[in-house]
């Protein structure tokens, strides 16, 4: 049988057929008339186009997008300025290994290497960045390199790829045959590797479980909830990670994140069999790269993560194990646990830990309690509603009271990106329309991106925006004040009334001064049925769950 004749089209048409023989059904944008030949097959697509107000928002949606789902995310963006906007998403996908395909404007061939308007080179601009970065020069390899950014974007550690389009190209014909999606690999564990580590199970005495990284699913999610419970084993989550385990479980152990709880990290010290699945164990969650010695880790270490480049890379672990998350979960759930399990009292030990860390928030400085907010969404919000978060102080309130229940209801960059929390809800409430996407942010945070409100309201996105106004900046005020006490300079902000930003806008907004006002504000905000937003005005000296800005002063002073 003969194959079937190539069909011909240009090369810009191919790549939204490429898209959508990948199954993406949205990609984000701001507009650019380097690749309008794309944005005009895009209009006959099934594929939604979501129209971003600033390239960096475009991009961290893209990247939430492959976060939460474990698919590509992608974004289209302009060359010069534009791509420059975008390397802040870019930089949030590298550190949070996850999938991203960013396709970025170029000049003309003709126009290369004569510094022609925005023109960069995108290999040396993004190189440390990316994966790979890749520019289309010959239409006839358009499906190849697509293929290609798919698959690298998902393969090994996940991360972002970067596509170039000259825009001469796009108009050029191509044939192509038929296209076919690439999809990802699940890397199963060698059986001898699960052997061993059966063997290092049945020998301890004091193990626990250590999950993060990407390349995560529901169902490995939930064989590996499996395996821990047939084990017993006590499990603790990954900066930011705290979705992969539910934080409900009787066998979770809290999460290791900045300000972790000290009995975690003494159990963790005096462990004698660390698993640790996914993760890099990177500064944050290894708290400055203290937990463990390098490259000697000083506990027996079992390291588990689908790129090879990654084992060994830091930490020299006793077993290392080559495989995807969802591999090696369905590997695990067939091991044996001992016929006594001796560590049992250490795992509820593990939990009660857990709970006396976060069950409750305590009180702080100001007329707005951030523990008794968080009491509020814990009572009022299902187990499927998704928390965002950019970087800053007020997010510690979410990562240590909150109760993560199920994977794909968190978003938060462990690369520590400000301007996040926003364009990560906008994401998450296109992929799941039928739960509630709550945002957090700081005043500092939200403008960095808070113009993609026009955004949520264009594309009809229902986020709760939660804006926590101090205003300053509170993480950099907090290490001014440990380190040049009382010395305030370029942490002090002058902001806006944000509810009436919001409202400006279209969507609903609120303005919250007392604790009590909270809540019926907060019901309000999910009636409305439009995006929303609520201003609390919380008090600056409630720098943290733990100190103020005065305890910090007197501190530093005798110190």
């Amino acid at each position: 049988m003969s194959a079937s004749p190539a069909a011909s089209r240009s090369a810009a048409r191919l790549i939204v057929d490429l898209l959508e023989a990948q199954g993406v059904s949205r990609v984000f944008c701001v507009p650019g008339e380097s690749y309008l030949a794309v944005l005009d097959a895009l209009h006959d697509s099934p594929i939604r186009t979501i129209v971003c107000r600033q390239e960096g928002g475009a991009a961290m949606m893209a990247e939430a997008t492959g976060k939460l789902t474990g698919e590509v995310g992608v974004a289209f963006v302009t060359r010069g300025p534009g791509a420059t906007n975008a390397a802040a998403g870019l930089h949030v996908a590298a550190q949070d290994s996850s999938p991203m395909v960013l396709f970025v404007g170029q000049v003309g061939r003709d126009m290369k290497e004569r510094e022609a308007f925005q023109e960069l080179d995108y290999k040396a601009v993004f190189g440390t960045i990316a994966k790979w970065v890749v520019e289309i020069d010959d239409p006839a390899r358009t499906a190849e390199l697509v293929g290609r950014a798919f698959q690298v974007a998902l393969a090994g550690r996940p991360g972002p790829v970067v596509v170039a389009l000259p825009e001469d190209m796009l108009h050029e014909a191509v044939a192509a045959g038929p296209l076919r999606p690439r999809l990802p690999v699940a890397v199963s564990p060698g059986l001898n590797l699960m052997v061993q580590l059966q063997k290092r199970l049945w020998a301890a005495e004091r193990p626990i479980a250590v999950l993060g990284g990407a390349g995560w699913t529901p169902a490995a999610t939930a064989a590996f909830q499996r395996f821990a419970e047939r084990f017993d084993l006590p499990v603790t989550c990954s900066f930011r990670r705290q979705m992969l385990f539910d934080n409900g479980h009787a066998n979770y152990a809290g999460d290791l994140g900045i300000g972790a709880n000290p009995a975690l990290l003494a159990r963790i010290k005096s462990s004698d069999l660390v698993l640790l699945v996914g993760g890099r164990l990177s500064e944050m969650p290894s708290q400055g790269y203290s937990l463990f010695g390098i490259p000697d880790a000083g506990v027996p270490l079992v390291h588990v993560h689908a790129d090879v480049e990654e084992l060994g890379r830091v930490y020299h672990a006793d077993l290392s194990i080559l495989a995807s998350p969802q591999g090696f979960a369905a590997a695990a759930e067939g091991l044996q646990p001992p016929n006594r399990i001796v560590w049992g009292a250490e795992t509820r030990a593990a939990n009660a830990d857990y709970h006396a860390w976060s069950d409750e928030p305590p009180a702080t400085p100001g007329a707005v309690q951030m523990g008794d907010v968080i009491r509020v969404l814990r009572d009022r919000l299902p187990d499927d509603a998704v928390l965002t978060n950019g970087a800053g102080n007020y997010a510690t309130w979410v990562h240590r009271f909150w109760r993560f229940r199920r994977f794909g209801t968190q978003a938060a960059p462990t690369s520590g990106s400000m301007g996040y929390g926003l364009p990560a809800a906008i994401a998450a409430k296109l992929a799941r329309p039928e739960a509630p996407v709550i945002a957090f942010a700081g005043d500092g945070c939200f403008q960095m991106t808070c113009q993609e409100f026009g955004t949520a309201m264009q594309a009809e996105a229902a986020v709760i925006v939660i804006v926590v106004d101090n205003g300053i900046y509170g993480t950099i005020r907090m290490h001014q004040e440990r380190n040049y006490p009382a010395r305030v300079v370029a942490t002090d902000l002058v902001n806006p009334d944000f509810a009436a930003l919001a409202r400006a806008y279209g969507g609903f907004g609120e303005t919250v001064e007392r604790t009590e006002e909270f809540a019926p504000a907060f019901e309000r905000a999910l009636a409305a049925g439009r995006p929303a937003l609520l201003h609390l005005k919380v008090d600056p000296e409630a720098i943290t769950p733990t100190t103020t800005i005065t305890a910090l002063r007197a501190a530093a002073s005798r110190g």
